[in-house]
């Protein structure tokens, strides 16, 4: 009997180490801080204005999700992560938005929020999937799809202005996937574009434990970094934060 329930133990470990998802779905909580500067001017001399700082944004906090679908050395993923930050702080420069002036001093109150979803396509040309330490590394192309809005109020001044924009981005990277069975793994993932000094960089590190083959629970840490550099703007800013959740994969 005991020979028999040691053989019954192997064999269901075994299918749990050899087990190969196809269909995975996440949904968590993320925390994200924004840094960095923008540029205005105090008559004609160029200052930095600090959006942490200078335009006390607080952090944005929201639920997120992704779901993806592996077909053998190929994942398919989307992902969706919602961006919300709003303040009121004390303008240090001169300057205008949306064609209205803002002078130093004036206090002023901004919202931007933004809806980004992230559709990524990868090879994995390493690929062990299927051995009980998991493996893999592959290259990665991602469209992000950006829908934000801005808004900001002169309370000085009072006037209120609002802007809308949405754009496609463009990147390309790398995955990095290891673990040890389907018990805890870890991911890594970097997507980047840089265009006539403009660049969007996008880092992405992760940890699941499953106790269970088909269940669990995930965190770790995204980092959203935008740089510009044109004759009406310069922006060098970052928006990153820890996050955690559960997942299902079948």
């Amino acid at each position: 009997m005991k020979l028999i329930a040691l053989a019954a133990f192997i064999g269901l470990a075994s299918t749990h180490s050899y087990a190969d998802e196809l269909f995975s779905g996440k949904i968590g909580y993320i925390d994200m801080t924004p840094t960095g500067t923008i540029a205005g001017n105090i008559g004609s001399v160029g200052v930095l204005i600090d959006v942490e700082r200078d335009l006390n944004l607080d952090n944005s906090q929201d639920v997120t999700a992704e779901v993806a679908l592996q077909l053998g050395s190929f994942r398919l993923g989307a992902g969706y992560l919602p961006i919300g930050f709003s303040g009121t702080g004390t303008i240090t420069v001169d300057g205008s938005f949306n064609g209205q002036p803002i002078t130093a001093d004036d206090s002023v109150t901004t919202s931007l929020t933004a809806d980004l979803i992230d559709l990524s396509l990868t090879y994995f040309f390493i690929n062990m999937d299927d051995l009980p330490s998991r493996f893999q590394l592959g290259i990665e192309i991602s469209g992000k799809i950006i829908d934000a809005d801005t808004t900001l109020t002169n309370n000085t001044t009072p006037y209120t202005e609002a802007t809308s924009e949405s754009a496609v981005i463009p990147t390309i990277g790398a995955r990095l996937r290891f673990g040890l069975a389907d018990l805890v793994s870890f991911s890594a993932r970097v997507g980047y574009l840089d265009i006539s000094d403009n660049s969007f960089l996008d880092v992405d590190v992760q940890i699941e434990f499953s106790p269970v083959p088909t269940l669990g629970i995930y965190g770790g840490y995204r980092l959203l970094e935008l740089n510009i550099d044109e004759s009406d703007i310069l922006m060098d800013t970052e928006f990153s934060g820890p996050y955690a959740g559960v997942f299902v994969r079948f």
